[in-house]
């Protein structure tokens, strides 16, 4: 179990390894110092950047999936951590974002779909949900992708939400973090921050 959480409300960051999170941690917080690895599973436990003044942080969550050189058994583990940390603290959680890949999350949801098994982005999607936690689907590289209005839109169908996905622009949020085109994403936690009466944050996502 992840130790030494900040006492803080905070936005956390969640997804497969290697989709890009410790970038867009970076884009969101200023931070150049944050490690951003070319082999999947580079963060392994949370990366926490709190304002104590503010009673806020962003939480960069380790990715679950496949990992360079890490066995079966420490990956499930490293999930199941993510799953009881996020449990513990959804009450402190103002904001949930999944962050995909967006050229391969539909291949990779359509792999592992099947009759005795749901995958791990979709499961995690509706476990936010469930916790009632406010969820943005961040859909990175984007900038990668050619027939974006029709990828996000069956990326929308997988999650279980209605198609066309201009109508959840508060949950679908298409960028390209390593560019530094967020600003879906911002637009979205504004509306998340804004909904819930913590307009003094906004200033972290403008």
């Amino acid at each position: 179990m992840f130790e030494d959480r900040p006492d803080c409300e905070e936005v956390v960051l969640v997804g497969r390894s290697n989709v890009g999170k410790s970038t867009l941690m970076r884009e969101l917080t200023g931070h150049s110092k944050i490690t951003v690895g070319q082999k999947p599973g580079v963060t392994r436990s949370p990366n926490h950047f709190d304002w104590a003044s503010e009673g806020f942080m962003f939480t960069d969550l380790p990715g679950f999936g496949f990992m360079s050189g890490v066995d079966e058994s420490r990956r499930e583990q490293i999930k199941t951590d993510v799953v009881r940390y996020i449990e513990s603290n959804a009450d402190e959680i103002l904001t949930a974002v999944l962050v995909v890949d967006g050229k391969s999350v539909i291949d990779i949801i359509d792999r592992h779909s099947g009759p005795d098994e749901i995958p791990h982005d979709v499961e995690l999607f509706h476990f936010l949900w469930e916790l009632d936690v406010p969820t943005v689907v961040a859909v990175n590289k984007m900038d990668k992708v050619d027939d974006r209005d029709e990828r996000l839109d069956d990326l929308c169908d997988r999650l279980g939400l209605h198609p066309p996905w201009k109508q959840w622009r508060e949950t679908i949020a298409p960028i390209s973090a390593k560019r530094g085109d967020i600003d879906a994403l911002e637009e979205a936690l504004r509306t998340n921050f804004h909904e819930q009466k913590r307009d003094d944050l906004l200033k972290f996502v403008s």
